[in-house]
């Protein structure tokens, strides 16, 4: 096993991680922007008013993103344990 060997597969990991958790965490921000949108305008000033819609948005988005987002990490998975024998010596 080589240097660039566990780079590549550091490299694989995160853009994993990336495109695992970014769907979220665009939706989590998006909900958020307009939660503070409304809480600006109507002149709302509650601090906890922000994270029960988030909540939600996030828990629909596992529902929608839920199965994409397994697969690529059992692909990920799967590569790391085919590829386990180069990876130990």
């Amino acid at each position: 096993m080589n240097s660039q060997m566990v780079i590549e597969f550091a490299k694989e990991g995160i853009y994993t991680v990336l495109m695992v958790s970014g769907p979220l965490l665009i939706l989590a921000l998006a909900v958020g922007l307009l939660v503070s949108i409304f809480q600006a305008t109507t002149q709302i000033q509650e601090q906890t008013l922000a994270f029960i819609p988030k909540i939600v948005a996030v828990m629909i988005g596992m529902v929608f993103f839920g199965p994409w987002m397994l697969s690529n990490m059992v692909q990920f998975a799967a590569n790391v344990f085919n590829n386990l024998n180069v990876l130990v010596g």
